[in-house]
């Protein structure tokens, strides 16, 4: 038989087992062993054991004593033997050459030259723990080599064409700017497993569970500390680019790609760093990911109230041992909120600003964690405050509730509680420039967040203001604000005529004219109590935004 050296480009370009764990991949040696055409010869496994997994790259057919040189390794070789040399030792010498040469195994058929295998060449095979097999019957070597290669040749197109796909796909996320939460869940997508951008110090940035048990993330940054690449069925790539290494994607244990699973995270951290390089003064990754984690969970986007616990520890927030606010911030940075709560001996996650921009004109919610030791009150929440001063800006800042973080599980709701409440206020309490206002203080706004989405709230404020709200809109406009003060400052309308910014007689016309067209009297403290109720639910569905509409 003809012997013949492949050449270098005709070899396969397959992912290789190690790297697609699940996937097809490269034949192993045992899908080889149970091929039909393989099969027909009823093989005999002689040695085999572990080795029998291991990645079929070609199926060699030659006789000769000498093929050894001509392999490259990761070859199938099927013979007769009939020219193999007859001393135990040559074949001792023939079977380390194999070895050395990368053979993953020896296919035998018994009759044209052996009837059995040599006992040395059994002995030998064990030693090396090279796969050897007899087979009993006559086949048709090519039959053997067209299926196998058809396999491995199949194989490799669709690899190739999952290949281009995921570069195509990655490839266009990078030219269209594609924020870098948002290339991390294409990833785990693509793989169909969690996938976590990291910090160098192995802080979560982002972290995608593709329905994994959020357990995933605990202890991260030990853990990761820990695990190489291939450990725990991890795959690690860096995002790095021109000699500046920013992060490192880690695709965790998960089905195979047909492009390999290496190859498909390698695209995301080549958009990952061109993203960098295109906008380098661009959102800070840790930054851009708490942001994220703050928008799921105001948007209801989790799964568990463990799930929140993961993901807030993940984002180096421990609830045991923490007292935990709700917060809405206006005209601050999340840099500079970030910045205070560090000071404070906390940590704090800014979810995107009720605007434009990370500065925008509306408010931002705050999750804010401080040692549970901590008072955050008074002289401590001011300085909070001050702290978020910035190019002569005055910032409001309302506070929800204290959480506390030892219930664990059953402070979430709770939690979540007190952003909704921190927004409600700064939605429709009215917060003086340049102040900080407790919800606490507000207890008919916790009322009426506690029954947010009962439609017998709103249907109290639209029957009770219904002659106000159907008259033309500037005097509608006064109405309300004559209203509003009133039940602001019972009994005292001198500052109710303040508070409206009129004119005392102004504004006692006004409060004339609310009477006759309501048919109350506001000199009644029951009116004025249902008056204040209808106001604030009519201010929480008229505000742009107000939380109290979801």
């Amino acid at each position: 038989m003809a012997d013949r050296r492949e050449d270098e480009r005709s070899r396969t370009d397959r992912p290789d087992a190690a790297d697609v764990p699940g996937d097809r991949g490269l034949p192993t040696l045992a899908e080889v062993l149970d091929s039909p055409a393989l099969a027909a010869g009823a093989p005999e496994v002689l040695v085999g054991g572990a080795a029998l997994s291991s990645p079929v790259r070609w199926v060699h057919v030659s006789d000769s004593p000498g093929v050894a040189r001509l392999l490259e390794g990761g070859e199938l070789l099927l013979t007769t033997a009939s020219a193999w040399p007859a001393e135990p030792a040559d074949l001792r010498t023939l079977v380390r050459d194999f070895v050395r040469a990368g053979l993953v195994g020896i296919v035998i058929e018994l009759g044209v030259h052996y009837r059995y295998v040599p006992t040395v060449v059994v002995e030998a095979a064990g030693d090396a723990g090279l796969p050897l097999i007899a087979l009993h019957r006559e086949i048709k070597f090519v039959s053997v080599t067209e299926e196998v290669h058809r396999r491995i040749i199949d194989d490799q197109t669709a690899a190739l064409r999952a290949r281009d796909d995921v570069r195509t796909l990655f490839t266009s996320l990078a030219l269209r700017g594609a924020p870098a939460d948002y290339v991390v869940e294409r990833l785990a997508h693509t793989l169909r497993a969690p996938v976590v951008l990291e910090s160098l110090a192995h802080e979560v940035i982002v972290a995608e569970l593709a329905e994994a048990d959020p357990a995933v993330l605990d202890d991260w940054q030990e853990r990761s500390r820990r695990f190489g690449d291939g450990d725990d069925g991890r795959s690690l790539v860096p995002v790095e680019a021109r000699g500046i290494r920013w992060a490192t994607l880690v695709a965790l244990a998960g089905p195979g790609h047909p492009a390999g699973r290496r190859a498909v995270l390698e695209q995301g951290a080549t958009a990952l760093a061109l993203g960098r390089l295109t906008d380098p003064d661009g959102e800070d990754w840790a930054r851009l990911g708490r942001r994220r984690l703050m928008d799921a969970l105001l948007g209801g986007r989790y799964g568990s109230a463990d799930e929140v616990m993961a993901l807030l520890g993940a984002a180096r927030i421990d609830l045991r041992g923490a007292a935990l606010f709700g917060l809405a911030v206006e005209d601050a940075a999340a840099a500079d909120v970030e910045a205070a709560a560090i000071e404070l001996g906390g940590r704090a996650l800014c979810a995107t600003p009720r605007g434009a921009g990370e500065r925008a004109d509306g408010w931002m919610p705050v999750l804010l964690a401080v040692p549970s030791s901590t008072t955050f009150a008074g002289a401590a929440a001011e300085r909070f405050r001050a702290r978020l001063r910035h190019d002569g800006s005055d910032p409001r800042l309302t506070v929800g509730p204290r959480v506390d973080g030892e219930a664990g599980a059953a402070a979430v709701p709770r939690l979540l509680d007190s952003l909704e409440q921190s927004l409600d206020l700064a939605d429709v309490g009215d917060v003086p420039e340049g102040s900080v206002q407790w919800v606490v203080r507000h207890p008919l706004l916790r009322f009426v967040s506690s029954l947010r989405g009962d439609h017998r709230l709103l249907e109290h404020s639209e029957d009770l203001l219904a002659p106000v709200l159907a008259a033309p809109p500037a005097r509608r406009r006064d109405l309300l604000a004559a209203l509003g003060a009133i039940v602001a400052h019972p009994g005292n309308r001198t500052a109710a005529a303040a508070a409206a910014h009129v004119s005392r007689s102004v504004f006692y016309q006004r409060l004339d004219l609310a009477e006759r067209v309501l048919g109350v009297d506001l000199d009644d403290g029951e009116v004025l109590a249902a008056l204040h109720l209808a106001l604030v639910v009519h201010r929480a569905h008229r505000s742009p935004g107000a939380s109290l509409r979801r």
